[in-house]
């Protein structure tokens, strides 16, 4: 089940800023994960927020 507000279909078109590779869903921290760039970008209200200074750098 979606999240209210995040359609996940939207995860298809987007990409990560900084790699242009591929986003993962983590649907329990309300974030979009870029592997490659070791970021997480947050999702709020339902709108991803792809911008460099707002992703949390991943462990």
């Amino acid at each position: 089940m979606t999240e209210p507000g995040f359609d996940r279909h939207m995860l298809e078109s987007l990409v990560c800023p900084v790699t242009h590779t591929t986003l993962s869903y983590d649907a329990a921290r309300q974030e979009l994960v870029s592997k490659a760039a070791n970021l997480a970008f947050p999702i709020r209200d339902g709108i991803p927020i792809m911008l460099v200074s707002e992703a949390r750098p991943l462990e």
